[in-house]
């Protein structure tokens, strides 16, 4: 059993590297989808892991697997697109989730253009699906110093981010901090969505973000067990992915977020409000 749960990391260092790299994203990315969840803005996440697309496709252009050239146009690239959303939601009839939508399919669109044009295949995948697995100590520490920055930030904005949860009009009349902690919120997750981009690629940035989240809301009520039960499904699922790649011989990223899948899935039927314990419940209502 040893051999099977704790040999690969034993045995090969691309594996330690990996998973030292999907801890990290679990720590930072995951509390950010919790609040992205309790916001319903879960889609917005999706939104905005394609929108970096260009950016790192422009500096992978630019500098070819420069670690530098793709994070910065990648943040340059997330940062432009909530922005322009944003502005164009307070300064026009446009809803926020529609400007929001038609920035960040823009944003893919030239993103894949500008790959096709001038790069190839191997290009898109690696950008679209990561390199999980190749992550060196340049990219480690970056994934690192973006979970530290974001745990500071949360622990800064905590206060000010659960109030908009529950009441933004609220905490707009009684506080001035309600932009701040907005896009406060906004950049930290688009530095967590460039962090994992370099580990999952854009498209399975936003799975270790928003599953593990959203399968805490069968276990949780409160805030901080959200954010304990989300981490520790997001630990698990990466400890699991990275296993079950290994074994199985699969995309480590994809079976990465399979796995976040599968805890989501048996949190929704087994979780103290999954459909299972829901029923139950009623049941007993109703007899009694």
């Amino acid at each position: 059993m040893d051999d099977f749960l704790i040999s690969p990391f034993v045995e090969f260092a691309f594996m330690r590297r990996a998973l030292v790299g999907c801890l990290a994203l679990s720590l930072g990315a995951t509390p950010m989808g919790v609040f992205l969840t309790l916001r319903r803005m879960s889609l917005t996440g999706d939104a905005m892991s394609h929108a970096i697309l260009p950016g790192a496709a422009l500096g992978y252009l630019t500098a070819g697997l420069s670690l530098e050239a793709m994070t910065i146009g990648g943040v340059l690239a997330g940062f432009t697109v909530a922005m322009l959303s944003g502005l164009v939601a307070r300064t026009t009839v446009a809803q926020e989730d529609s400007s929001l939508a038609a920035f960040y399919l823009i944003s893919l669109a030239g993103g894949v253009l500008l790959i096709s044009m001038r790069g190839s295949n191997v290009d898109l995948l690696h950008i679209l699906f990561g390199t999980v697995l190749a992550l060196n100590d340049a990219a480690l520490y970056l994934i690192a110093t973006i979970s530290s920055v974001t745990l500071i930030g949360l622990a800064i904005l905590y206060r000010p981010l659960v109030m908009e949860c529950l009441d933004p009009g609220f905490l707009r009349s009684v506080s001035s901090l309600s932009p701040v902690a907005h896009y406060g919120f906004l950049a930290l997750v688009v530095l967590n969505l460039v962090g994992g981009f370099h580990a999952l690629g854009t498209l399975m940035a936003v799975g270790i973000m928003i599953l593990p989240a959203a399968a805490a809301r069968f276990w949780s009520r409160d805030v901080m067990g959200l954010l304990a039960v989300s981490t520790l499904g997001a630990l698990l699922s990466s400890y699991g992915g990275l296993l079950l790649s290994y074994h199985a011989s699969l995309p480590s990223g994809p079976a990465i977020i399979l796995t976040a899948g599968t805890f989501y899935i048996v949190s929704l039927a087994l979780g103290t409000d999954g459909v299972l314990r829901t029923r139950i419940r009623s049941q007993r209502h109703f007899q009694a």
